[in-house]
């Protein structure tokens, strides 16, 4: 078979599971598998190579015995993370970016793994281990140096729940029965299934908050078949972890949502895709699946609903930020590099494999199949009248009640500090970096869809933090994630960070201010995909948010911070 080119790029939807499993196997990918991947698959070494590169988890040198990921989000920088890291180095004798010389373990940092009420957290070949100091890494390493199993040292990880509207206002975190939302459809066409879902006023949960009937709509009305079902269960948001505990604790739902959709539409696969990340859920989630099949809630006339063939499956990505962009995802998921699609067309047009698709996230799903289990007049007696229905919100940071908090729209965030018991709150970012930051004058203001509109993370910072140290850490993490195919996202993260650095240092001019604003303008109109477009947002909101923190930044040009004195210090040592 003749290799493919990229510009002749087909869909090969078993890629990434191949490429896994070589990992698996050998430790990393080695110049063997990436023959044999070729032959199979008749694509090109290089366009392999090019699809390795692109993601964070595939390495093609060895990479220990003992894989370390270790966050490097804001939150486990203000939680300990420099003497975490330390103490990792110090214990495995290996460095950051590196394999020990024994080949035992390797070194490496990641961004947000989901675990940011746990703080400083890491993965060890992909088990969890939450809360670190330096004596629990010695701990860890000792331990694994003895031939302890890392399945019996990593940590159970928490769900954290800590607030749930009371009685029957709650919507996700309430009582759970399997099949009680997909049994419903038995009695409803799939217009009518749309139609309660388009009553209820449910909106997409990820952060873009498009109607959820709307675009189940959509896709039904399209005539190309197959139609396919896709679970976004990659969020991959810095502070954000609401989608992980809401799959650790109620797997089912999430397959109810699904099949609920695929019912809606005339869809007849489903495909969950799990990040990386969460690759210590993977098992539960499959028997989860299977016990659906069991229970012949999926399958061959799935919930005993004649003609209504329901698969699902799982689908395991491999690292990247940006494939949490609907388009990136699907094109990760047919083993292709995961970049933006041009918005030729949309998902419900032409979708996985060139066919109509919805693409919904967790959160969404779960809330579509409690709205068909209660009926949408329970969702919309709760939250205001524009933004009805609860919230998933995640909330790290600056307080003593990290974790979950399912939440009324239109709760003030005055109420939502109080409850996590925030530290002196000062600086607040919600939706994660891409998202807005306020500050505790905004505390009035409402969470809701016609106010704050926060896609799901609540992260809290004192007055004691470093804005700018926010900020940096920010900048870099979208520099790092960006794919690089336009040039607004991939040179402005850049210039951006070099901006944020030079006022750090005390050297900036009022002109950097104008230039952090235009190039804002640029990324925000210009760029690719939402990666880009909103890479900026935080920053220029904090520049009117704090004005006068960076009124006291501002310095006069290259003679700021010169001290003369300190300057020619060890020459008038050498003098002495």
């Amino acid at each position: 078979m003749e290799a493919e080119t990229l510009s002749t790029q087909r869909a090969h939807p078993e890629l990434l599971n191949c490429l896994w499993e070589y990992q698996n196997q050998h430790g990393y990918i080695r110049d063997e598998d990436i023959g044999q991947c070729s032959e199979r698959f008749g694509i090109s070494k290089i366009q392999l190579e090019g699809v390795i590169s692109f993601y964070h988890f595939f390495h093609r040198r060895p990479a220990g015995q003992f894989t370390v990921y270790l966050n490097n989000s804001i939150v486990s920088e203000f939680k300990g993370f420099q003497r975490v890291r330390e103490a990792f180095e110090r214990e495995t004798g290996a460095r950051f970016g590196e394999v020990d010389p024994s080949g035992l373990f390797g070194l490496f940092e990641t961004s947000c793994i989901g675990l940011s009420d746990q703080e400083p957290a890491a993965l060890i070949n992909f088990h969890p281990f939450t809360n670190l100091n330096t004596l629990k890494v010695r701990q860890v390493i000792a331990g694994l140096k003895q031939g302890v199993p890392v399945e019996e040292l990593c940590d159970e990880v928490e769900d954290n729940i800590r607030h749930v509207p009371p009685g029957k206002r709650a919507v996700f975190f309430r009582e759970y029965y399997p099949g009680n939302a997909i049994t419903k459809l038995n009695g409803m066409t799939p217009e009518e299934v749309i139609e309660e879902i388009n009553r209820s006023k449910l909106s997409g949960r990820g952060g873009a908050f498009f109607p959820t009937g709307l675009k189940w709509g959509l896709c039904r009305q399209q005539a190309a078949t197959p139609k396919y079902i896709v679970c976004n269960a990659d969020e991959g948001e810095p502070g954000t972890f609401k989608d992980r505990v809401l799959m650790n604790t109620m797997p089912g739902l999430v397959l109810e949502g699904m099949a609920t959709a695929g019912y809606a539409v005339g869809a007849r696969e489903g495909i969950l895709y799990l990040r990386a990340e969460y690759m210590w859920m993977k098992d539960k989630l499959e028997k989860e699946i299977e016990r659906f099949y069991r229970m012949e809630l999926l399958g061959k006339n799935a919930a005993g609903i004649d003609g209504f063939d329901f698969d699902i499956r799982l689908q395991l990505g491999a690292g990247s930020y940006v494939v949490g962009e609907e388009t990136a995802m699907l094109n990760s998921m047919e083993g292709k590099r995961g970049e933006a699609r041009v918005k030729q067309y949309y998902p419900i047009e032409r979708g996985f494999l060139g066919k109509p698709t919805v693409v919904n996230n967790v959160e969404t799903l779960c809330g579509a199949a409690r709205i068909i289990e209660l009926g949408a007049d329970q969702f919309l007696a709760t939250g205001t009248s524009t933004s009805p229905g609860t919230k998933v919100i995640s909330v790290s940071g600056d307080c003593h009640q990290p974790g979950i908090y399912e939440i009324e729209y239109g709760v003030k965030v005055e109420e939502l500090l109080k409850a996590c018991h925030a530290d002196d709150p000062h600086y607040i970012q919600l939706s994660g970096p891409s998202g807005e930051c306020i500050s505790l004058a905004d505390k009035e203001r409402r969470l809701s869809k016609d106010d704050l509109s926060c896609g799901g993370a609540f992260m809290v910072f004192s007055k004691h933090r470093d804005i700018l140290q926010i900020l940096l850490n920010f900048t870099s993490f979208f520099k790092e994630e960006s794919c690089g195919v336009c040039t607004p996202c991939r040179a402005g993260n850049f210039i951006l960070q070099r901006k944020l650095e030079k006022i750090k240092l005390g050297l900036a001019q009022q002109s950097d201010y104008t230039d952090i604003r235009q190039w804002g303008h640029i990324m925000q109109s210009a760029s690719r995909c939402g990666l880009g477009k909103a890479a900026s947002n935080t920053l220029i909101k904090a520049l009117d948010t704090f004005p006068e923190f960076f009124e006291v930044q501002q310095g006069e040009g290259l003679t700021r911070k010169f001290d003369l004195n300190k300057a020619t210090e060890e020459y008038e040592k050498f003098k002495s």
